[in-house]
């Protein structure tokens, strides 16, 4: 079995990226014969993971609407595509799927739908015939949450070959942290964390009118950077919270884990469909924390929370419901511990690197034995 991926970046930047990355690493460490095509995020490269995996980065020309216009993949792909019995191709980005139109490919494709385009409205109008094409090619369609594939409107029509994989991210209770410094900083506060781009999506000016509604007792802390930056700067001082919240800005690699095992709870505040699964929720769960999160229609995320078991669920836009719900799971101490047990016990049962390359595997088994 020889596979491809296909998608947007490399060095990674976000999710679906990461998701890309993982699942390449992960096939070729089993010893699956697995590549990655992307645009270059920078020079392009060739870098060797293992034995059996590599990243192919071609070079970009320039970006457009998010996504890196690479001519240059076209031209590798068409070389090099009668290597693979799979290829796995990461949608939204229509230089993956331009690249895939013009191989002469005749193999099986997977489709990875992350989500729908949702932002670029006009330019999807002239994208959409190759969007209908792709989704017509694929052998197989998988989303990352039950939910969102089945209310997307593109795949209405082609629900008998939807499927989805949830996305597994590696057990960071295991990994080496100091969450205590981190503790040390806020002495006596229950810890309230996020992270995530300072962006409209994440809904974080919910999160800080949030902070006015916790007692003096809380903290929220907020990790990533981003174009809001000074304007939920300004929000904290005018609310007055400026003892309640903090933006952390860009979390380094030594501390990544430190934060999540420092928290007492992860918030997750996004108000658009954008926010499609949110894999910061499941790296908290591993470290066994409840998770308050909102319930946005169409999207996976409140799919990917369990509502009353692994955290709870609360409507878009609202402040006052994300306080209240950080109340009721950090109040009571045995409230708490059952949802912390939960929590770790939900990324166990679904969302383990592990089970993730295990349902991979088993989809292209699947497809290649038709």
């Amino acid at each position: 079995m020889k596979i491809l991926h296909i998608g947007k970046f490399y060095p990674i930047e976000g999710g679906v990226d990461k998701v890309m990355l993982d699942l390449t690493k992960g096939l070729s460490e089993r010893g699956v014969y697995c590549d990655m095509l992307c645009a270059a995020n920078g020079e392009a490269q060739v870098v060797q993971l293992n034995e059996f995996g590599r990243v192919i980065a071609t070079k970009t020309l320039f970006q457009l609407a998010a996504t890196m216009i690479s001519p240059a993949m076209i031209w590798k792909l068409r070389k090099i595509a009668a290597e693979y019995d799979v290829i796995h191709i990461h949608h939204p980005d229509p230089m993956a799927c331009m690249a895939l139109f013009f191989s002469r490919y005749k193999g099986k494709v997977v489709l990875h739908w992350h989500s729908d385009i949702l932002k670029q409205k006009v330019l999807l109008q002239f994208y959409k015939p190759f969007q209908k094409w792709l989704i017509k090619r694929a052998d197989k369609i998988v989303g990352t949450t039950p939910v969102y594939v089945a209310q997307s409107k593109a795949l209405a029509g082609v629900q008998d070959k939807v499927g989805y994989i949830p996305i597994g991210v590696q057990d960071l209770s295991d990994v080496n942290a100091e969450p205590e410094k981190i503790k040390s900083a806020y002495p006596g506060k229950k810890i309230v964390y996020t992270l995530g781009r300072l962006v409209g999506y994440k809904g974080y000016e919910y999160l800080v009118k949030a902070a006015s509604y916790l007692p003096d007792d809380y903290v929220v802390l907020i990790g990533g950077r981003g174009p809001l930056h000074e304007t939920l700067s300004t929000q904290i001082q005018e609310l007055g919270v400026s003892d309640k919240v903090n933006l952390l800005g860009y979390i380094c690699e030594e501390d990544f884990a430190s934060y999540y095992k420092a928290c007492d709870l992860f918030c997750l505040s996004s108000i658009w469909k954008t926010e499609a699964f949110a894999i910061v929720q499941v790296e908290a769960m591993s470290c066994g924390k409840p998770i308050v999160a909102t319930r946005i229609p169409e999207s996976g995320v409140s799919w990917v929370n369990k509502h009353g078991y692994s955290g709870l669920n609360v409507p878009v836009e609202d402040a006052k419901a994300l306080a209240d719900a950080i109340i009721a799971l950090t109040s009571d101490k045995e409230v708490y511990e059952r949802y912390s047990s939960q929590s770790r016990q939900h990324y166990e049962n679904n969302f383990t690197y592990a089970g993730m390359i295990d349902k991979c595997l088993y989809m292209y088994d699947e497809i290649l034995n038709r």
